[in-house]
Protein backbone atom coordinates (compact mmCIF):
# COMPACT_ATOMS: atom_id res chain seq x y z
CA UNK A 1 0.00 0.00 0.00
CA UNK A 2 2.95 2.33 0.90
CA UNK A 3 4.19 1.78 -2.21
CA UNK A 4 0.94 2.62 -4.11
CA UNK A 5 1.22 6.22 -2.18
CA UNK A 6 4.35 6.86 -3.26
CA UNK A 7 3.34 6.37 -7.31
CA UNK A 8 0.67 8.33 -6.99
CA UNK A 9 2.60 10.99 -5.31
CA UNK A 10 5.64 10.95 -8.11
CA UNK A 11 2.45 11.35 -10.29
CA UNK A 12 1.06 13.91 -8.99
CA UNK A 13 4.63 15.64 -8.27
CA UNK A 14 5.47 14.87 -12.25
CA UNK A 15 2.58 16.95 -13.53
CA UNK A 16 3.00 19.60 -11.06
CA UNK A 17 -0.23 19.51 -8.52
CA UNK A 18 1.00 17.51 -5.32
CA UNK A 19 -0.15 19.72 -2.52
CA UNK A 20 1.61 20.95 0.08
CA UNK A 21 0.59 18.59 2.68
CA UNK A 22 1.71 15.69 0.75
CA UNK A 23 4.95 17.33 -0.04
CA UNK A 24 5.96 18.28 3.87
CA UNK A 25 4.84 14.26 4.11
CA UNK A 26 6.92 13.02 1.81
CA UNK A 27 9.91 14.90 2.67
CA UNK A 28 9.36 13.86 6.55
CA UNK A 29 10.66 10.39 5.24
CA UNK A 30 13.11 8.43 6.06
CA UNK A 31 14.40 7.42 2.73
CA UNK A 32 14.55 8.56 -0.29
CA UNK A 33 14.72 5.09 -2.04
CA UNK A 34 11.28 4.31 -2.99
CA UNK A 35 10.51 7.91 -4.06
CA UNK A 36 13.52 7.09 -6.91
CA UNK A 37 12.12 4.07 -7.95
CA UNK A 38 8.89 5.42 -8.47
CA UNK A 39 10.44 8.18 -10.26
CA UNK A 40 12.12 5.67 -12.29
CA UNK A 41 9.89 3.72 -12.63
CA UNK A 42 7.28 6.31 -13.90
CA UNK A 43 9.75 7.34 -16.60
CA UNK A 44 9.60 5.10 -17.66
CA UNK A 45 6.19 4.24 -18.60
CA UNK A 46 5.80 7.77 -20.12
CA UNK A 47 8.76 7.47 -22.99
CA UNK A 48 7.08 3.78 -23.71
CA UNK A 49 3.80 5.63 -24.22
CA UNK A 50 5.10 8.17 -26.20
CA UNK A 51 7.25 5.81 -27.75
CA UNK A 52 3.48 3.88 -28.55
CA UNK A 53 2.00 7.10 -29.43
CA UNK A 54 4.26 7.82 -32.32
CA UNK A 55 4.61 4.21 -33.66
CA UNK A 56 0.34 4.22 -34.09
CA UNK A 57 0.83 7.85 -35.76
CA UNK A 58 3.37 6.25 -38.00
CA UNK A 59 1.63 3.27 -39.06
CA UNK A 60 -1.69 5.38 -39.24
CA UNK A 61 0.30 7.51 -42.10
CA UNK A 62 1.90 5.26 -44.20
Amino acid sequence: MEFLRTLKSVMSAMIGVQNKKNLKEDFSKNSATPFIIAGLIMTLVFVLAVWFVVQLALKANS
